[in-house]
């Protein structure tokens, strides 16, 4: 039987690929720099994960058993791979339309430099707390924010750490967020309990990060008439060309899917250049009198969808924000994505990640050091697995035992895994929300990292707040819990 055939990996065998994979991926980024995430960590990324299958030869493992959990934790992300598409085609068919444009027109006469980065994450916090998921958020507002951003001038790695963090606040403390409802349901906590005690934390965290990107204005007159003239000299600017960023906001509140909401705000945008920029269309199909009119304008809008807009305003810097997008644009992503998810499946077959945490469980004394090992394995799962959706359910499980015979509430486990893997997942290159951040704002994830403020406060809070021993909820004889005294 396969149970007397394998063995648990040694705590020696299950860090040799942890520690191939963060010397492989280092070399990578030091060898390559932003270009590593154009090949260079995938190869990485798969060198470790055979690293990984040698590893599980030794415990026992079957080759055919390795691969099978590999492809399975790759069929686990076919849905985040998805998105990305539908974010490639939106952006195509937004920047063909002009609603990208528009975005950066209007933004630039209400917003200022001096305050645009808090402004920013403020606005994406509003979004994504409306409908609960940062990757639409990231994929509509923020993109025009990083529009908006190029235009002034200012510093795109700030303003994406700006956008993410705002973004991943609604994550973390939306009722329509899934990764909420996914941490609630897997810890045994009521939702709304959840909610309560996230959103202290987060809403602490966003008071810090707004402060903090506040000073980070950049004090000085910013004047857009030069800008927004040359933007309405090129495009047909008007309201409507909101119309498919209400589409999505509107199907994401309502809770479709991911995919639908985005590739339908995509259509939108496709169908929207039809109505409102048919010359536009057609000169970017290379249309001429001898193609029908309605067959360029079908060609022009499969193109965007496909490989993204190229502007030919001759503007230098209208068409360096107008030309992006595409499905094809998100292929490295994707292949990132892929690699880390395989490496991520083959180590948890093989038992790496539960050799390496055991121990720390079974070492920690204080509640403080049980929460800041509770954050640091999500962290690592995070880093190791490359999905946040792992990084969420195997540490809460692994952990829930411990917290369970300490005596405190399943809302602190919750509220502690929740703080953790949502918003470190944006963190990581290789992790598929890293990687989708830095594909969909064009901004390298160690770029932006030192910038995602509120990604790493809420944990950090969350560590300081237990060892304050505040709210630290034990359970009692009722069904209400008690805070420790």
């Amino acid at each position: 039987m396969e149970a007397e055939q394998t063995r648990p990996p040694t705590l020696t065998e299950a860090i040799v690929p942890i520690a191939a994979l963060m010397i492989l991926v280092a070399a990578s980024y030091y060898l390559f720099g932003d270009m590593s995430i154009s090949g260079p960590t995938q190869v990485a990324l798969v060198l470790a994960a055979m690293i990984g299958v040698l590893v599980g030869r030794r415990c026992g493992h079957t080759l055919e058993e390795l691969n099978a959990a590999a492809v399975a934790s790759v069929s686990s992300g076919i849905g985040a791979i998805f998105i990305l598409f539908a974010v490639g085609a939106l952006i195509g068919t937004w920047a063909m339309s002009g609603t990208l444009v528009a975005m950066v027109y209007y933004g630039l006469q209400l917003l200022s430099p001096n305050y645009f980065y808090a402004t920013a994450a403020l606005m994406t916090a509003v979004v994504s707390a409306s409908i609960g998921t940062s990757w639409t958020t990231v994929g509509t507002v923020g993109i025009g924010l990083m529009g908006i951003s190029q235009s002034m001038g200012l510093d795109p790695a700030i303003t994406a750490g700006a956008v993410i963090s705002g973004a991943y606040f609604g994550d973390t403390s939306s009722p329509v967020s899934d990764t909420a409802n996914l941490a609630a349901g897997v810890t045994g906590t009521k939702l709304y309990h959840h909610l309560f005690e996230t959103a202290l934390i987060s809403g602490l965290a966003l008071a810090i990060t707004l402060v903090a990107f506040w000073t980070l204005g950049s004090p000085g007159h910013f004047d857009p008439i030069d800008t927004t003239a040359k933007i309405v000299g090129a495009f047909r600017i008007t309201p409507w060309l909101f119309l498919p960023l209400i589409l999505v906001a509107l199907l994401a509140f309502f809770k479709f899917p991911p995919f639908t909401a985005i590739f339908g705000g995509a259509l939108a945008g496709g169908l929207l250049a039809v109505i409102v920029a048919p010359d536009r269309v057609i000169t970017f199909a290379g249309g001429t009198e001898d193609v029908p009119a309605g067959v360029a304008l079908l060609k022009g809008t499969w193109l965007a969808l496909a490989s993204g807009y190229k502007s030919t305003t001759g503007i230098a810097a209208l068409d360096q924000l107008a030309s992006r997008g595409g499905m094809a644009s998100m292929l490295d992503t994707i292949w990132l994505v892929i690699a880390a998810l395989a490496f991520g499946g083959i180590v948890e077959k093989a038992g790496v990640l539960e050799r390496v945490i055991r121990p720390v469980i079974d070492a920690v004394k204080s509640t403080g050091s049980l929460i800041a090992s509770l954050v640091a394995s999500v962290f690592a799962t995070n880093i190791v697995t490359g999905d946040q959706y792992i990084a969420l359910v195997m540490p809460a499980r692994m952990f829930k035992p411990a917290f369970a015979e300490r005596g405190y509430d399943p809302v602190v486990l919750s509220r502690t895994v929740a703080a953790s893997a949502t918003p470190s997942s944006a963190l990581i290159p290789w992790n598929s929300c890293g990687a989708y951040m830095a594909a969909t704002l064009g901004v390298a994830t160690f770029h932006y990292a030192p910038y995602a403020i509120f990604n790493y406060t809420v944990p950090l809070l969350t560590i300081l707040l237990a060892y304050a021993g505040r709210r630290m909820f034990r359970t009692s004889g009722t069904s209400q819990p008690t805070p420790v005294q």
